[in-house]
This record gives C-alpha cells, sequence and structure tokens, in this order.
C-alpha cells in the first residue's frame, strides 16, 4: 500500500467511524483534492460534493467571498481560503470544510513565486490554516499534486486531534 492510499483509506475510516461529512471548494488544485475523495471506498457516505470556483466572479457567486477583498489579493489569502472552506461547508451541509486557492504557475502577481492558502473548517468553525510555499520551478502539474497531498496530510492530523479531543470528552 502506498502513502496516498493509506492517507485516503484513514480519512475515510474517520469520517465513517465518526458519521461526519466533509465538501471542498477547489481553486489552484483544480478538482485533485475531489478526485480524491472519490477514489476513497463508500465515499458516497462521507463526500457530500465539492466546487472548482478558479476564477474571482465565481468565488464571489458561490462561495460569497468579499469581491473588493478578493481583486485587492487576486483571491489568494488566508482569509479568502478561510471564507470559502466555511462557506462550501455550509453550502453542501457538511461537518468538515476544505478549502484551498494559490497559484500553480508562477505569475506577476505571486512575485512569480508559487504558493497556496489551505483551510479546514470543522463544525462552523476553522480549525487550521495554513500558506504553503513550493519551488517555483515545479511544472503545474506537480504543483497542484503537492498541495493536495500536503492538504490531505494536514487533514489526517487535524482528524486525529479531532479524535483524541472526543476521546478526552468521553
Amino acid at each position: 500500500m502506498n502513502l496516498q492510499k493509506d492517507l485516503l483509506e484513514f480519512i475515510g475510516n474517520y469520517l465513517q467511524e465518526n458519521n461526519e461529512t466533509v465538501s471542498m471548494a477547489e481553486s489552484v488544485t483544480a478538482g485533485f483534492l475531489q478526485f480524491s475523495f472519490s477514489q476513497i471506498k463508500n465515499a458516497s457516505n462521507f463526500f457530500k460534493g465539492g466546487m472548482t470556483a478558479y476564477t474571482i466572479e465565481e468565488k464571489v457567486k458561490f462561495l460569497h467571498v468579499d469581491k473588493e477583498e478578493a481583486v485587492q489579493c487576486d483571491c489568494v489569502s488566508q482569509n479568502i481560503a478561510e471564507t470559502m472552506a466555511l462557506n462550501v461547508a455550509e453550502l453542501f451541509d457538511t461537518d468538515w470544510g476544505i478549502a484551498v486557492t494559490g497559484y500553480a504557475t508562477p505569475v506577476e502577481e505571486s512575485g512569480y513565486q508559487l504558493f497556496a492558502y489551505f483551510s479546514f473548517s470543522y463544525k462552523d468553525k476553522i480549525i487550521f490554516s495554513k500558506k504553503l510555499d513550493i519551488n517555483p520551478r515545479k511544472e503545474s502539474i506537480n504543483a497542484q499534486l503537492c498541495y493536495s497531498e500536503f492538504i490531505l496530510e494536514c487533514l489526517k492530523i487535524e482528524m486525529d486531534k479531532q479524535q483524541l479531543l472526543k476521546q478526552e470528552q468521553n
């Protein structure tokens, strides 16, 4: 079994054992996270869906991102990722919301750097946000895969923390 398969299996088991659901809003990863979740056994038991909102207009329209803020930062910031995570969870009525926005190719707006902001909401609260910087020489598909795998690894850690909190409460 490879790392990716183990990681997805853990996430699927956690969600099913805790009777929790997940949805995601993607930009820079262009659906890689949704694809990953679709590969988990019995995904329809916990993965309610997601969206790829690639442009500012779609993020404003569907994820209720503030247009002025979005224009100011090219829709790439920690606050934008957090707004996306909270609103996708609300939109799909899920326990977990995962969101990511960033750059997969070096462009002027990013200072020719590659980075992404991602956030997790859990039960209507942001529980984790991070900026991930990667090598600007990566090809865009490799950047997208790198972001996706890192996000899944961080999600596992956050699920481990939630599991410990639940055990302490019992």
